[in-house]
């Protein structure tokens, strides 16, 4: 026996209601502003049969009365598999995507799209979306990206980057900066790093030097680095890996200055590890502002004596003028008078449990760290000297300071703390970009790798400051987890054969972060 259907057509349909007898009556009904109401009857039955030649009969009362259209509700399921089906069979490709579209719209925002290399884009945004290596950059291109780019096209292309494109990027970086800071760079913080090799070969760029990651038997490059206030890097240079420290800030001050036709209007800062007497002279002499970290010291005599005369007293300042027209700033603080205190007390419990027989072998003799508490006999004899910890003791708090600004003692201070966003690049780049350990043996592709590293790295913090004007919320590592799971569908339109693409945005994180993909909305 055939069953009736429920039939709907706009705004009137068929009903059937179930009656107390038993029997099933056969209504039309029509719906206006939410409200229903019964058109016409057409009689009830407890035949099925019956039943269904009522419907049949209403469902022609609506077409005659209103002309419209009918749809079937028992089909309507089987329709929309079918439709969905066709959908899905028509899909030409499913990428996960979310990151290269984000970092895409951020490294055009910033101009490094003026560099006209679209190897050079895929690097850089897989430098900071999934640092590898070189090859498993192509695979990991290839997979989430549905790029194609040959492995020896890349090591051609960094051939041909360290000749034409390091010194654009660079320009890129200072404008982009020089527009956030409205049109002046400020405060230029400086400091260098050592970047090492898995291997001991040596050249003319390779050394092996002290390095700052405790690689004592690799070879290695010296990477300095000039970033803005609030960590945009500015301009980098690299320096052979026995090169002294303190012998790169002034050559790479020049250079900066005059690639870029700065004036005299930005103050440098640098730690105190890469000042000695000559780069002091080097600053003065070519007008140069400075905030430099002070060896208080090694003062002179008078000096010293005034320093240990100050009253300790918690977050206190005081200022030396000196007759060059030079400011020694000394400042005290009672936290770090606690950690001198206590970092003291454990270098002398390390000394006195290794000299506790009171001799010393040749191999320890040096005046590194707290050895410098010990006093060494013609016989090879050590004891601690009581005399040199009190005396050390004396300076435990203080900090000095070294500037020719005009600015009050407080502003030096908090303007020379700042240097903490240069060793965070540091720290962003060989860890979160893996800039090191670099596995390229030529200059040029040395060269290239730290280039494309300074490029990463400026996208990074440019994302980093969007993240921040959106009031988002996540961290750069925390939005780039959440864009690794957008995908873009890509859906091929049968009848004409062109393509219609939909990124999705699914989640409450893919929600959270998609302003990120608007940034022509966002302000700068």
């Amino acid at each position: 026996m055939a069953q009736a259907k429920n039939v709907y057509l706009c705004t009137m349909y068929v009903r059937k209601k179930h009656n107390r007898s038993g029997s099933t009556s056969v209504v039309v009904v029509s719906k206006a502003s939410g409200k229903y109401k019964e058109i016409k009857s057409f009689g009830s039955s407890t035949s099925e049969e019956e039943i269904h030649s009522l419907c049949d009969k209403a469902a022609a009362w609506i077409r005659s009365f209103g002309g419209q259209q009918e749809l079937d509700f028992d089909d309507r399921k089987g329709k929309e598999v079918e439709e969905t089906e066709r959908f899905l069979s028509n899909i030409d490709n499913v990428l996960i995507n979310g990151t290269r579209l984000l970092l895409d719209q951020v490294y055009d925002s910033i101009g490094f799209n003026r560099i006209p290399d679209e190897i050079l884009r895929h690097l850089v945004i897989a430098r900071v979306s999934q640092p590898r290596s070189k090859l498993a950059t192509v695979d990991y291109l290839k997979s989430y990206y549905d790029e194609d780019v040959d492995l020896n096209h890349i090591y051609r292309y960094m051939d041909k980057l360290y000749n034409t494109q390091m010194e654009l990027a660079q320009q890129i970086s200072v404008e982009h900066t020089r527009k956030l800071f409205g049109g002046k760079i400020g405060l230029m913080f400086y400091d260098v790093t050592t970047l090492y090799f898995e291997t001991a070969q040596t050249d003319v760029l390779r050394e092996p030097g002290f390095s700052k990651d405790g690689k004592t038997a690799e070879s290695q490059v010296i990477l300095g680095l000039l970033v803005s206030e609030g960590g945009y890097p500015l301009s980098y240079s690299l320096f052979n890996g026995s090169q002294y420290e303190g012998f790169t800030m002034i050559p790479m001050i020049d250079d900066f200055k005059q690639r870029f036709n700065l004036g005299k209007d930005f103050v440098v800062v640098a730690d105190s590890g890469l000042m000695n007497k000559n780069n002091v002279t080097l600053l003065q002499e070519a007008g140069y502002n400075y905030i430099l970290g002070a060896r208080i010291k090694s003062e002179s005599a008078s000096v010293k004596q005034w320093i240990l005369s100050l009253e300790k007293v918690d977050k206190a300042c005081y200022d030396y003028k000196r007759e060059n027209g030079e400011r020694l700033i000394v400042s005290y603080s009672d936290k770090r008078a606690k950690k001198d205190a206590y970092n003291r007390d454990r270098g002398i419990v390390r000394l006195r449990k290794a000299y506790k027989t009171g001799r010393i072998t040749k191999s320890q003799v040096n005046k590194r760290g707290y050895n410098k508490f010990l006093e060494i006999s013609k016989d090879i004899e050590v004891v601690i000297s009581e005399e040199k910890i009190a005396e050390d003791c004396q300076w435990d708090g203080l900090k000095g300071y070294i500037t020719n600004t005009d600015l009050d003692a407080e502003r030096v201070i908090a303007e020379y703390h700042g240097l903490w966003v240069v060793e965070r690049a540091f720290r962003i780049s060989k860890g979160t970009l893996e800039m090191r350990p670099m596995f390229h043996f030529t200059e040029r592709r040395i060269e290239a790798h730290v280039c494309i590293c300074f490029i990463a790295y400026k996208v990074y913090k440019e994302l980093e400051r969007l993240i921040a004007i959106n009031k988002i919320g996540m961290s750069v590592d925390k939005v780039l987890e959440a864009a690794k799971t957008i995908t873009t569908i890509r859906v091929r339109m049968p009848k004409n054969g062109t393509y219609f693409t939909k990124t999705l945005f699914l989640t409450e994180k893919h929600l959270a972060v998609k302003p990120l993909f608007d940034i022509s909305g966002n302000k700068s």
